[in-house]
């Protein structure tokens, strides 16, 4: 088997917004980014913090994920948030009939036991798993290791892309999937986010962000 979308009839993207709003992974004010723009909405998927709610946010990776047709052999999640990602993604494909291995890294090499960055033995077609592409250094040295463990890093697949301009006029994710050449997508991005608030309070402002920072989509 290999494995299928949900039953649920609400999409994924509609599905992971509404759960990011209850969750407060999405959060709406004034914040202050690495970019040093100052940002109306916040993204935190740390705040996903209880089993149903992983849970949930997994069955969104895999529609994701599935939905786009990928030939992939197994995950990878990068340090830290990227590794509960992996095993639950890992965890609803198995549910689905799609057993996969799932691998990750370490922040430090280990000098002792099996030693080395990696968990795990990745191989073949890899979708790294990862939450919000900020300056990418994480998925860049994720694809490094990968491609030196002999695996084929295919795609990143994100929980939210902000798609506003990188250090050019494309976004990180386009340069970065440019420059590694391969597919970088998302659940949801600043167009989904946009269009689902449509006429409530935040939808200005972030209306207002993305006239000023965003970029086309792909």
């Amino acid at each position: 088997m290999t494995g299928a979308a949900t039953n649920d009839p609400a999409a994924p993207t509609e599905r992971f917004l509404a759960l990011a709003a209850r969750t407060q992974v999405l959060q709406f004010g004034e914040f202050a980014l690495k970019s040093g723009r100052s940002s109306p909405y916040f993204f935190n998927l740390g705040r996903i913090s209880s089993g149903a709610a992983l849970a949930e946010l997994a069955a969104c990776y895999a529609d994701t994920l599935l939905a786009s047709g990928l030939d992939f052999d197994g995950l990878f999640g990068p340090a830290y948030k990227g590794i509960p990602l992996a095993a639950a993604v890992a965890t609803e494909l198995a549910r689905r009939g799609r057993d996969v291995p799932f691998a990750y890294n370490r922040k430090e090499a280990k000098d002792h036991g099996e030693g080395g960055l990696l968990v795990g033995e990745p191989a073949g077609r890899v979708v790294i798993l990862d939450d919000v592409l900020t300056a990418g250094t994480a998925l860049r040295q994720a694809i490094s290791q990968l491609r030196a463990a002999g695996a084929e890093p295919v795609a990143a697949l994100l929980a939210f892309d902000r798609q506003e301009r990188g250090q050019g006029p494309r976004s990180t994710a386009q340069e970065l999937a440019q420059e590694q050449g391969l597919k970088v997508f998302s659940i949801a991005g600043l167009n989904d986010l946009e269009s689902w608030l449509s006429d409530s309070e935040h939808a200005a402002a972030v209306r207002d962000y993305r006239a000023q920072w965003g970029v086309a989509a792909d």
